[in-house]
């Protein structure tokens, strides 16, 4: 939800404060889907006033205003079409003035977690609540939603609007949730930050292959839930997998901003500190007995994290740690990853087979990154037509223009090579 570019000093800081803002008049009118109208008009004056006029003192307050007139405004708009003017006289009579408070910003509450929790509701389906999340605190557009749950634009769009609709019909409050109620959102809060992430480690639309500004709140956000969850073993496994994985940020693009495959990379430009940190919270987490999907994703990224080349991975345990993980999750991207790994280690008709099992399953039809890795699997084999390709098709279907330029590199290497 941000009315600038992502990658932009106010851009970052709209991004920033938006859910905040978001979150106290959610909380003030019980009513998300007019509160998050009102915040967008704020964040759009915003972003026309403050490069002409300069950024105000107290950047929060200054859009906590705008919107909560606009608001108000949109509500005696409401009540006089419904001919409710005294029900709203009542309302405004007692807002008509209101400068936000401590009370309104959760004084001794980070507001954007807060409005995590808000936004993962009990009325509404799991994947309705991330969405509705993503939207509204990671501040991803409907497509970038989209793409992350591997449906149509217009599909998620219309989730989005049921999501807004079941919230304003259910009655239910919309407030921070008691600790019980909490434990219920949490798979759909940890869900939502680690599509966060992976839509700021790799993003899924534009010229740059980060966006450092997603992936940064997602980690800050996530050592929030692990402060106040320092027992739970995912929240533990989600916060080791951000930080071994952001941990090689430096080195996946070259000076152009090209995309560097990780096999390529100039591992001394790896963030130790993040390894070191990653890595003892896997080790304490897994050493604590049940193992869930996000702990089982960081003792992959562990293993990556501790090979000082390419050669030294030790793809054999990546396998079984992945095939651990399929019989955990219904994703299809982890039978994608498990047929890498099971190329490495037996070869890459092996991993094509099982490529040709998500063929079958069809959940993965059309997405670019089948076609990549077919294309690197039929590399591997000699096949260098097939591999040409498969480069160009996936090539052709994504919409991040790093990925892009490396598969279109990749395959014109390919066909010009003796």
């Amino acid at each position: 939800m941000t009315a600038e570019s992502p990658d932009s000093t106010l851009g970052h800081l709209l991004r920033e404060i938006a859910p905040q803002v978001l979150g106290a008049l959610a909380r003030r009118h019980g009513d998300f889907a007019a509160a998050e109208d009102a915040v967008q008009d704020a964040l759009i004056a915003a972003a026309a006033q403050w490069p002409e006029e300069g950024t105000p003192g107290n950047p929060r307050g200054w859009l906590y205003q705008v919107a909560h007139r606009r608001l108000t405004d949109g509500l005696r708009s409401d009540i006089a079409r419904r001919r409710r003017e005294e029900t709203v006289a009542t309302q405004l009579s007692n807002e008509a003035v209101v400068q936000p408070s401590d009370t309104d910003f959760g004084a001794e509450e980070d507001d954007t977690l807060v409005m995590l929790y808000m936004c993962c509701h009990p009325a509404l389906t799991l994947p309705s609540a991330i969405a509705l999340t993503l939207r509204a605190v990671g501040g991803l557009t409907t497509a970038e939603i989209a793409n992350a749950f591997l449906v149509p634009e217009a599909t998620m769009a219309q989730r989005i609007s049921r999501a807004k609709g079941a919230i304003r019909s259910s009655k239910i409050p919309f407030s921070m949730p008691t600790d019980a109620e909490r434990a219920q959102r949490q798979a759909a809060v940890l869900h939502v930050l680690y599509l966060i992430f992976s839509e700021g480690y790799t993003s899924s639309f534009g010229p740059s292959l980060h966006r450092t500004d997603l992936s940064n709140e997602a980690i800050r956000l996530t050592r929030a839930v692990h402060a106040l969850l320092p027992d739970d073993g995912e929240v533990t496994g989600l916060l080791a997998l951000m930080l071994l994985t952001d941990a090689r940020r430096a080195a996946r693009t070259g000076p152009s901003g090209e995309l560097i495959p990780l096999d390529e990379q100039d591992r001394t430009l790896w963030d130790q500190r993040l390894i070191a940190e990653g890595t003892a919270l896997v080790s304490t987490v897994l050493s604590a007995g049940a193992v869930g999907s996000y702990q089982l994703q960081a003792a992959i990224a562990a293993v990556h994290a501790g090979a000082a080349r390419a050669e030294d991975t030790d793809w054999l345990d990546i396998l079984g740690l992945y095939s651990l993980l399929e019989r955990m999750s219904d994703n299809p991207m982890v039978a994608l990853n498990r047929a890498i790994a099971a190329a490495m280690v037996r070869g890459p008709r092996v991993g094509l087979e099982l490529l040709d099992a998500l063929d079958v399953e069809g959940r993965l039809q059309g997405h670019y990154r089948l076609d990549a890795v077919r294309g690197h699997l039929h590399e591997m084999a000699g096949d260098r037509d097939r591999a040409i390709g498969h480069y160009r098709a996936a090539a052709q279907r994504t919409a991040s223009i790093p990925e892009r330029d490396y598969l279109i590199t990749k395959a014109a290497r390919l066909a010009s090579s003796p």
